[in-house]
């Protein structure tokens, strides 16, 4: 075996990860493991030794790695294992998966959002498999009374060769606990990885598909309670007075009571935006009893503010778009006298609405707050975030908080603000009982943390020779700047503006899968094939020009840029080359995109079929370059889900207000894509390069929807600058 020593040493280890020799896990195994084979539940060990915070091992040598951070469907459960029994040195069929607890001593970084869960754990996992592969060496080394450097390891086995000596990691396992941690330890060469870069089915799968309890709502316990909540009708309302007494007469119920969910002195964190302040509390014995009682109830709001609608944010969008910041985001060359000498210059408005989240799971959370402690369980994206708020709104101190994480059906940014988790805690706080509350889907679609509209203006400049000699952007969102200045092609040009705006509103907005790329990459990119129109080049040439540019001549300093144009433009030659591209192969209309975000590159191609009059998807090629894939089964599945994703939300979705109150409260308005409506086929090629892994669970869907509407304006002759492009209906071009 090959390896390569770690410039990180023991202190630095310790100080990241919180590990000591034969430090505790915190494991809970209600939530355990991936399923073990009959003949591992038959020997199950007699005894565990825990050789750091991330795994143990049993007398039997079977393993149990923690998964640290949450699962929101981005298979972290599995990766994130799969890498830490890679640098063990272990058979992965002997691997048992557990969540791991909310431990900050313990786990740096337990959060799922901006695909950095790998991108960020990916050393301290690979230095906990290898420190306890390291430890487990040297109890091998010193029973034996051999050298250390002539211990090898495969598949859980320790083997000295010279002597003949073997044993399994469970024999080693209890001496290894008292073996110091090292200074230093060996990590792998990629060329030698045997688990990295198979494919692993999901650890969970089985659970899932069988309905076990792995899900918030899945959550029981004695003497629990349901509550769910009633929020102002509009944005901009304030509460007054209800009817709870008649109420509280149902059958099943408990009690209604209005409360804040913050108090004036609560420390809240960032991960508290979104929501609303103000809320009545239904209690009862079951959610059929809550829902019924939440239908009698009669709640009186006051207005508290302006109401506002999004009539009113798109002509306010509008005219910030016509006005200039009083200082640029970036300024390269001079831009107003490069317009001045263009010999063509273009110029298009794009914009987007709000949209929501809809989790496939309802919002909920389960809450057991007494005054020795606070018990929380369930579908959080942010538990340390969570947990600091919750210390400061009940009044307890933190080590008396113990939040615990479910599975979670879906989050796309939602469970990222834990206001709900807030709301559950301060309702069992009040009612001295555990408590579960959950959302019906017309409470989490009325109540805000939308995605924020957009509208951003491009205009560009053109020589005589059809070369891009000047680009201005100008974007505008609700309570969001949207503006990437420094990504492409900034640098790439000579004359380049960026300018952004933000719009403040009283409707709660956050981050919404890829924030602000959703939207953004979609408007460059279309804007991009118009452009090259305009040029009278091919749209991916057009593009190679203007990275050629970027890497060989660029504007300003090169480290300004938030790219890597050599990887930029790799994945967009890789994605020609799959897709046997012209733009208009076989009579089909083709649309092409590539975007960067989230340290990763993405290039698509996209081809639109007749469907009974209307352009449908036929198939999608992508390039992917986002370094080492853990687990390439998990990563086409989430390029896959960003691609349809994106197609349907850029289509079809839409969440509109008059006067401050939402007009979409359920799927019978707000309009998803369906199984028909998917791609026929996705095919997937990621570059393989041997960097470490960047993001990916999000990457994939922001450069589709560019892809889509260039597609679009083949099919039908007409450009796409508004979503839903539904809203359009464009027919088919003869």
């Amino acid at each position: 075996m090959t390896l390569v020593k770690t410039k990180i040493g023991r202190r630095a280890f310790i100080r990241n990860t919180g590990l000591a020799g034969g430090g505790l896990v915190l494991g809970f195994n209600w939530l355990a493991s991936c399923k073990m084979t009959p003949e591992q539940v038959r020997s199950l060990p007699k005894e565990w030794f825990e050789l750091n915070g991330f795994l143990k091992v049993g007398d039997n040598g079977l393993v149990t790695i923690m998964s640290p951070n949450p699962e929101i469907g981005q298979n972290v459960k599995t990766a994130m294992p799969m890498i830490i029994a890679e640098e063990l040195d272990v058979a992965w069929k002997d691997v048992i998966v557990e969540q791991a607890p909310l431990n900050t001593t313990i786990f740096t970084r337990q959060l799922a959002g901006g695909s950095q869960s790998i991108r960020q754990g990916w050393e301290s996992l690979r230095m906990a498999g290898a420190t306890a592969r390291h430890m487990l060496k040297e109890a091998a080394a010193q029973a034996w009374q051999v050298p250390f450097s002539e211990i090898t390891t495969k598949e859980g086995q320790l083997m000295h060769e010279a002597s003949g000596k073997s044993a399994g990691f469970g024999e080693m396992a209890s001496a290894a606990t008292g073996i110091e941690v090292p200074e230093e330890v060996e990590l792998k060469e990629n060329t030698n990885f045997s688990i990295i870069g198979t494919d692993i089915k999901n650890v969970d799968g089985e659970k899932i598909v069988t309905g076990k309890p792995l899900f918030g709502l899945d959550v029981q316990r004695e003497g629990m309670l349901t509550a769910m909540i009633v929020h102002p009708p509009a944005f901009g309302m304030k509460y007054k007075g209800m009817n709870a007494e008649s109420v509280k007469s149902m059958p099943g119920i408990k009690d209604v009571f209005h409360f804040e969910v913050y108090q004036e002195d609560t420390e809240k964190q960032w991960s508290d935006g979104g929501g609303i302040p103000e809320l009545v509390a239904i209690v009862g014995n079951s959610t059929w009893e809550c829902m019924q009682a939440k239908k009698a109830l009669e709640v009186e709001w006051q207005e508290d503010s302006k109401l506002e609608s999004t009539a009113y944010h798109d002509e306010a969008l509008t005219a910030l778009l016509e006005k200039a910041p009083e200082q640029p985001a970036r300024k390269d060359g001079d831009v107003e006298a490069a317009f001045k000498k263009a010999a063509k210059i273009v110029e298009s408005t794009y914009s987007a609405p709000y949209l929501a989240h809809n989790t496939m799971e309802p919002m909920n959370f389960f809450a057991h707050v007494t005054p020795e402690k606070a018990e929380l369980l369930g579908p959080i994206q942010t538990p340390e975030f969570l947990e600091l708020t919750l210390a400061s709104r009940l009044g307890m101190p933190v080590e008396k908080i113990d939040v615990m994480m479910t599975r979670m059906g879906g989050g796309f940014g939602r469970r990222l603000y834990g206001t709900f988790a807030v709301e559950a805690a301060v309702i069992s706080q009040k009612m001295n009982a555990p408590i579960k509350l959950v959302y019906t889907r017309e409470d989490d679609m009325t109540q805000g943390t939308y995605r924020p509209a957009y509208k951003v203006k491009y205009k560009a400049g053109l020589d005589e020779k059809g070369n891009l000699i000047a680009w201005h952007v100008r974007g505008a969102g609700t309570n969001d700047d949207l503006i990437f200045e420094n990504r492409f092609p900034a640098g790439a040009v000579d004359n380049y503006l960026a300018e952004k705006h933000s719009l403040q509103t009283n409707v709660t907005t956050g981050a919404w899968r890829a924030p602000r790329s959703n939207f953004i990459a979609g408007a460059e990119q279309a804007f991009m094939d118009e452009v090259a129109e305009a040029s009278g080049k091919d749209p991916i040439e057009f593009r190679l020009e203007l990275f050629d540019r970027a890497i060989n001549n660029p504007v300003g300093e090169p480290e300004t840029n938030d790219y890597d144009p050599e990887r930029y433009a790799g994945v967009l030659k890789l994605v020609k080359e799959k897709s046997n591209w012209t733009s208009n192969a076989n009579g089909k209309s083709r649309g092409v995109s590539a975007y960067y975000c989230h340290n990763s590159y993405v290039a698509q191609v996209l081809d639109l079929e007749d469907g009974d009059g209307m352009p449908k998807v036929g198939k999608v090629w992508c390039a992917v370059d986002c370094g080492i894939v853990v687990n390439p089964l998990s990563a086409k599945n989430q390029v896959e889900g960003g691609i349809v994703d994106g197609i349907g939300h850029a289509t079809y979705s839409a969440l509109s207000f008059k006067d401050g109150k939402p007009e979409q409260s359920n799927f019978d308005r707000y309009r998803l894509i369906r199984n028909t409506e998917a791609p026929k086929e996705i095919e997937t090629f990621f570059v393989d390069n041997g960097i470490d892994p960047t993001g990916l669970g999000e990457p994939s869907l922001p450069p589709i929807v560019g892809a889509l509407a260039n597609a679009l304006y083949k099919a039908t002759g007409r450009r796409h600058y508004s979503q839903p492009f539904i809203n359009e209906r464009p027919p088919l071009v003869g």
